[in-house]
This record gives structure tokens, sequence and C-alpha cells, in this order.
């Protein structure tokens, strides 16, 4: 069986653009949100974690008759930075790699949906053209130039953890040789709207196990990864981030929106990606939390990680307290940041809490910290009760 190796990197994020200029801002202090200058939101708290004018990518601004939106633009622009940080495109033209063995899954929660609120408002001309939210992969696989199998996927904030665990199933397969997988989420005011009217936004920032957390605040993101067969990336002699050595799934099958307060599918989430890739609790030596800052969900990950490595202390690297809650793309932010905590053996400081709640017994340790062992775990959760949990492994030299 084929392990699934990630050779290539690329992210969008209100930090900037660049997987090298992730890294960097995530040790360079705490990063807040922006207010949107967008009337047409008309909501109270209109605080997102965007993108920073200047990195955000203008084109493509169509394909195949119909408009483009940001989150579009995003994933391609990542896509193109994770493709060339692996050398795919030059694999190809050697015949390294045969362009029908290389497929595109993405995860998003809602797509290009922007196009629709604008052209709804009245801001946009109508566009004339077929349109659809999910164009997002299609538009990333016919301008990268990938022949295999396309697909979006939608599990809301888990998205692109769902899409990341289809890869490696791909790859394990044998149905492809490389994917080029991730998430891509762009600012939409129905997004913004939905978290506000189910009161789960935080009037300051995201600010997840902290006693005094009032909600979520959202984000803009992309992240891409190449993940390759190991005998091909052997073959080629690329080189290697991590290992994504199993995932998890499962389904609370309890609420819409709230997770189940017991955690037990959180739990079982975390268990079959360990089983399945014969890794012990007492060899994770970082956890990458799901942690968006909203007041159950906290707790309830926080008492399932406590189940599952008991009293032993496990950092976490609380990644949304510096780029808020990025949906869809969320989860593929999460890996690839593991995957750099892994490649640089070292775990980014924490931001400070300002203070700890007591029901959220985990440690977020706020110095930079070399890393105690070979593998991370990555969390995403999402409506729907909708959880998976990712396990990444360094590779040896």
């Amino acid at each position: 069986m084929e392990r699934a190796l990630i050779t290539g990197l690329g992210v969008i994020s209100c930090l900037g653009r660049g997987a090298d200029t992730l890294w960097e801002a995530l040790h360079a202090g705490p990063h807040g949100p922006r207010r949107v200058a967008d009337p047409g939101a008309n909501v109270d708290i209109p605080l997102v974690y965007l993108v920073p004018d200047a990195d955000l990518p203008t084109e493509p601004t169509t394909w195949a008759d119909a408009p483009v939106g940001p989150a579009s633009r995003l994933a391609v622009a990542a896509a193109r930075e994770a493709l060339d940080d692996a050398g795919i495109v030059g694999a190809v033209r050697r015949g390294d790699v045969r362009p029908e063995r290389v497929a595109v899954l993405l995860g998003t929660t809602m797509g290009d949906h922007q196009v629709r609120e604008r052209e709804r408002s009245g801001e946009w001309a109508p566009s004339a053209g077929w349109h659809t939210e999910y164009l997002v992969a299609s538009v990333v696989a016919d301008l990268l130039g990938g022949q295999g199998p396309v697909s979006t996927n939608s599990n809301a904030c888990a998205a692109s953890g769902y899409a990341i665990g289809l890869a490696v199933d791909m790859i394990r397969a044998g149905e492809a040789d490389v994917v080029l997988v991730g998430g891509a989420e762009a600012y939409s005011r129905l997004a913004v709207a939905n978290f506000h009217r189910m009161g789960a936004t935080d009037p300051e920032r995201c600010r997840p196990f902290d006693q005094g957390r009032k909600g979520t605040v959202s984000g803009e993101a992309a992240a891409m990864l190449v993940v390759e067969a190991a005998s091909v990336a052997r073959r080629r002699g690329a080189s290697v981030y991590a290992e994504i050595a199993a995932t998890g799934w499962s389904c609370d099958a309890h609420h819409p929106t709230a997770p189940e307060p017991g955690g037990a599918q959180i739990d079982a989430a975390m268990r079959r990606a360990l089983r399945d890739g014969a890794t012990s609790p007492a060899e994770i030596a970082c956890v990458v939390p799901h942690g968006t800052g909203t007041e159950l969900n906290d707790v309830v990950e926080s008492e399932a990680l406590r189940t599952l490595f008991g009293d032993r202390p496990v950092p976490l690297y609380s990644l949304k307290a510096q780029v808020g809650h990025t949906a869809g793309a969320a989860a593929g932010l999460a890996v690839a940041t593991a995957a750099l905590i892994l490649f640089t053996r070292a775990v980014p400081p924490n931001v400070p809490l300002d203070a700890p709640d007591e029901r959220c017994p985990v440690w977020l340790p706020v110095e930079a910290r070399p890393l105690a062992g070979r593998a991370v775990l990555a969390n995403a959760y999402a409506f729907g009760g909708n959880n998976v949990s990712v396990l990444l492994r360094s590779v040896p030299a």
C-alpha cells in the first residue's frame, strides 16, 4: 500500500501569501481581525480575518463563461504555489508524472457565493453565463492542467479535512499518483450573518480556550497541499514535509450546529486516525485543535483530548487565534501548519490567553518550543457533527 507524502505547500491567509510567510508570522506575535468595509453586511460585529489587499489575487475573473469569485482565485494562487513548491509542473513535462494521474480535491463551505451576493444586491451586473458556487476545484484543475479526478467537497468547516482523507485513500488505492488537495474560503456576507444571528461571533477576536471568549470570528484563506505517492516522490527525488499517516472520520448525529456535549465521536475520530496510522496517543507530540472559540466546542474538544491523553501534557497550537475560523479551508490550513511543525521540528508560540478557562484543561505554550516527537494530530469539526482528525508523521531524511 502506497504511503501519502506532502511534497508541496501553498497558503494565503490574513497573514499574507506563502507558506514561509505563514510560518514567520506565526512566530511574530498576535494578529487580529479587521472591520469589513461592506455596508451590505448589515451586522453589528463586521469583523473578519481578511487577506491583505496587496495579497489578494485578481485573476482569473471568468471560467467557461462563468464569473469566478474570490474563493476560486485564492485557491488557484495557493495551488500554483504548492505545485511550484513540489516541482510537479516540471515533473509532468519530463514525463515523471502523468497528468491523468493528478487529481484535484478541494473543500469549501461557501465557494464563490460572494458572486451571487453581489449580483442579488445589485452591486454587480447579473452574469449571463452558467454559474454555481462550487466551481472551485474545476477552476483549479482546468487552469493548472490536472486531468485526473476532480471534486469539490463541502462538509462545512471540516470540508478540506475530508478532502485530505479522500486524497490519502486515492493514493493508497492507486487511483492517483499526485493529489492537489486543500480548501479555500473567502469573505461572505451570508457566512458572517449566520454566525452573528446564532450569537456565535466574538466582538474582539478569535480567542479559543479563553474564559472570556464569546464565539468565533471568520477568516479568509486558501491552503493547498501536494500529496504524492511515496514511490513517485522517491523516484523523482522530491523533498518531503511530512507523511499523512491516516485520517479518522465520524459523525455526532446530534444537532445541525452544536457538537454532542459528551464528545464521543470527536474522541472516536482521533482514535480511528491513530489506529489506522498504527500510532499510540503517547507518540503524539503536538495537536493543532479545531478550537474555534465558541463556548461549547472548546469545552467538548478539551475534554476529548483529556480522555485521549489522560494526564500527559500535550502541547496544542491554537491556529485560529492567529487566522480566525477559515471554515472550509480550516482543516487544510491546520494540516499545512502541522506539516511545517514536523518539518521544522518546532511548535510556534501560542497567543497568550487573557484568562484560561478552567473547563478547558489544555496546554498552550506561549513560547516557541522544540517538537518532542514524530507525530502531530490536526482536528476539524463542522456543522452537522462532521468530525475529522488527520495524523501526520515526520519522514526520516
